[in-house]
């Protein structure tokens, strides 16, 4: 029922103002970006209360009580919810600081409550998929290569805003994207925080010391706290040089609130990306000139990534926790880095440099890597496409998130086919297209 919810707030189906349950006029302004991660169901979201502009988060819940019960009202991640959208108005809520938060109350119809029993096994999927399998193969095979380049420019776009961020910096640049990726969908913009509050001048002044480094780095990460009662010798060590390292160079640590560990395996979690991040930069970090080096090689590119954190990694997930399972990336890990960093980065760099060749060799990475596994890509699968290779399922990423998740199917090449077909006699007697 909740998903219900988030459907008509995502949608604007409550129109565009609403009442709190105190008789508050609140006027969305924009519903924010759905968060399908730990945190918020909606963020960013600009909305008009009484006249005052606020932006902040948008948390949904059935019943108002479900806030406490899911144990929002202790957790800092909500801190900056400024609106709860509730079926039932059964208690009020407040912010783990005591402040009460604004709470409206959704109604709809028993008949749209039975539509969207009918539809709501749909609201995920892709929109045309009763119908996708009557395009011709070559009309979607010359969209997807389209969607392809599209996804690639959007990703050197954000490499480009980030070095001229930076002033031009492209070994700066190449450190920021890197962390970036390794966070991963998770936790891309921490780990990117991260990076930027580090200067890598100040990281190559502890290069021979991996020791040093991981303190900054954790450190940093806001995962160093002594007034924690952690008494693992490793811990205790980073902390003390961290608490030396943070007054020489004035630093601030993050909130450690803002890294995620939902349906992340321990392997997975980000002390361990966080140690590896470490070991690339231990020696002095060369990357950018190292894949310009072997940047025709996809092994080669593959072993730049071997890296290997220090051996306390081997045996924890986090500070004084035990955890099983290699410390360094799998095979699986490191091809996403090539697709999500690699790829974009050497493309980025080539364009700002006019070298169109050297870009069109990074994208060809994508083309001799296998397709990705997730759920954007199942879901098209279903749908009768099987992408060849992460060029593909980048493209099928690109169309999901950029033209069906905001209805812009008449901007969609697979629409305008579709229209076309839908003018010719028996469409229903095309043979599927060969993707199956």
């Amino acid at each position: 029922m909740e998903l219900l919810y988030q459907y008509l707030w995502k949608q604007r189906m409550m129109g565009r103002k609403c009442l709190t349950v105190r008789g508050d006029d609140v006027e969305i302004i924009y519903a924010g970006i759905h968060n399908r991660d730990a945190g918020p169901d909606f963020l960013n979201a600009r909305l008009r209360i009484n006249g005052r502009e606020w932006i902040g988060n948008v948390e949904i819940h059935v019943k108002a009580s479900d806030w406490r019960r899911h144990g929002h009202d202790a957790d800092p991640a909500y801190g900056n919810v400024i609106l709860h959208v509730v079926g039932v108005d059964d208690m009020r809520v407040s912010r783990d600081d005591g402040s009460e938060i604004p709470q409206t109350v959704v109604t709809f119809p028993e008949s749209f409550y039975r539509m969207y029993e009918a539809l709501s096994h749909r609201i995920s999927n892709v929109p045309c998929e009763p119908y996708i399998r009557q395009l011709p193969g070559l009309s979607v095979a010359d969209w997807l290569s389209s969607l392809c380049v599209e996804r690639m420019q959007d990703k050197a776009d954000r490499i480009l805003q980030c070095n001229r961020s930076l002033g031009g910096d492209w070994n700066a640049t190449c450190f920021v994207s890197l962390a970036r990726a390794f966070g991963f969908n998770l936790n891309g913009d921490p780990f990117e925080m991260l990076a930027r509050s580090l200067p890598l001048n100040f990281l190559a002044r502890h290069s021979d010391n991996l020791l040093q480094i991981e303190a900054l780095m954790f450190g940093q990460a806001g995962m160093l706290d002594t007034s924690l009662h952690i008494f693992d010798e490793y811990y205790q060590t980073l902390a003390r040089e961290y608490f030396f390292l943070a007054r020489k160079y004035d630093l601030r640590p993050m909130n450690v609130a803002l890294w995620k560990y939902a349906r992340t395996r321990p392997q997975n979690f980000p002390h361990r990306r966080i140690a590896a991040l470490c070991a690339a930069l231990y020696g002095g970090f060369t990357m950018l000139s190292d894949l310009l080096e072997c940047r025709s090689s996809t092994d080669r590119i593959r072993a730049l990534f071997d890296l290997r954190p220090s051996a306390y990694w081997e045996t924890h997930s986090d500070f004084d926790v035990p955890g099983h399972g290699a410390a360094t990336m799998s095979k699986a890990a490191v091809d996403l880095i090539i697709i999500n960093f690699v790829a974009p980065m050497l493309y980025a760099y080539s364009s700002a440099h006019g070298d169109l060749e050297a870009a069109d060799n990074a994208l060809n990475l994508w083309y001799g890597l296998a397709p990705e596994n997730n759920t954007f890509i199942r879901q098209w699968q279903s749908a009768g496409i099987v992408p060849e290779s992460a060029a593909d399922s980048q493209a099928l990423i690109q169309l999901r998130k950029k033209y069906c998740d905001f209805s812009r199917c008449l901007d969609c090449r697979f629409a305008a086919s579709l229209l076309r077909l839908s003018a010719l006699p028996a469409v229903n007697n095309l043979s599927p297209m060969p993707f199956n």
